[in-house]
């Protein structure tokens, strides 16, 4: 058979052509399609002779079964599935996002679930109108395709169409989690680190650069949590309104942080994305800017940002002497231990 292949812009993807591969989907064709992770195959999960056709090609054991893609929360009502709160916390906090849950659906029954983050598998699947599932676009064993040249190399021929989306924006698979009993259970590593994935609460600090007073509140926090025996239930982040991909701590902050007992010399500066937004439970920022920034590009995270100290900014001690970096660390640590204290209190070692 011959495979058809069409490009679309992945960030203004034409409808007009998602329909047409949606109803290739819908009437038992196999459809190859972009996701933030790797590419995937979609299958019409109610159509036997698809879903047996789709194991053929992939050489899959028939007892391995296929995660079913959804494009939004109804889609869990029609599938029969009631997740935990727990479980739905998890599925909010990384959803649209890298995430494949393994949960129960009505009758018991394990079936895995994600929720892409892409535009063009959005379209796709919300198109389709059926359930829908979809395995990388490989021979299983082999390395997922992040881009349509390496989905060749093994499916031409073997669908009916590829979406092309260009390369995936993050090239590693789903974090596979386990949230059909407590504790939750990692059975594959991926995109989302284990830690991340499995903690209860994240904390976000935000300031500038990402490389004085965020990096510095980051620090004391884990000091507090690492202390406390809390550090598998809380994860500390933090990241920068405008600053340099891969930037290090500020050599004063290093010094002043030492002080505190505190190594920071593997700070890793980042910009803030709404990725890393969507994750966390509480967002912390330095200065009001800081939040009227994170409203602009994200309005749903406005009730979950705080100034760091209530009412006031804290300044930038960038390019200012020690001793001013002392000082902001002096505040900072007050309010961070205080927060601590507040979220934290009824959690016991």
């Amino acid at each position: 058979m011959k495979t058809k292949i069409i490009k679309l812009n992945p960030n203004f993807p034409e409808e007009h052509l998602i329909s047409q591969a949606a109803i290739v989907l819908k009437n038992g064709g196999l459809v190859v399609f972009p996701t933030e992770t790797v590419y995937g195959i979609a299958a019409n999960a109610l159509n036997k002779d698809t879903i047996d056709r789709l194991y053929e090609i992939k050489k899959r054991p028939h007892d391995k079964p296929f995660s079913v893609h959804i494009a939004d929360f109804d889609s869990l009502r029609q599938l029969e599935i009631s997740l935990s709160k727990d479980a739905e916390r998890v599925a909010r906090r990384f959803w649209p996002g890298p995430l494949t849950l393994v949960a129960f659906n009505n009758k018991k029954e394990k079936i895995g679930l994600r929720m892409p983050d892409n535009m063009i598998a959005f379209l796709l699947i919300k198109k389709a109108g059926v359930p829908v599932v979809a395995p990388s676009a490989n021979l299983s064993g082999n390395k997922p395709p992040v881009s349509v040249e390496e989905v060749l190399s093994e499916m031409d021929g073997h669908v009916d169409m590829i979406l092309d989306g260009g390369r995936a924006r993050i090239g590693i698979e789903s974090t596979v989690m386990d949230v059909t009993e407590k504790p939750f259970k990692i059975l594959r590593q991926g995109a989302i680190p284990q830690k991340e994935a499995l903690t209860d609460y994240t904390l976000l600090f935000v300031c500038t650069g990402n490389s004085c007073r965020s990096v510095m509140a980051k620090g004391l926090m884990e000091k507090f949590v690492n202390e406390a025996g809390l550090a598998e239930k809380v994860h500390v982040d933090s990241a920068g309104t405008s600053t340099f991909a891969g930037i290090g701590a500020a050599p004063n902050t290093v010094s002043v942080m030492r002080e505190e007992g505190v190594d920071v010399l593997g700070h890793i500066g980042k910009n803030i994305n709404k990725d890393i937004l969507k994750r966390s439970d509480i967002v912390f920022v330095m200065e009001k800017a800081h939040k009227d920034f994170i409203v602009n590009i994200m309005p749903e995270m406005d009730d979950k940002i705080r100034l760091l100290r209530e009412g006031q900014d804290i300044p930038d001690p960038i390019g200012r002497s020690l001793e001013e970096y002392g000082n902001i660390r002096k505040v900072i640590k007050e309010e961070v231990q205080d927060i601590f204290l507040e979220i934290f209190k009824e959690e016991k070692k």
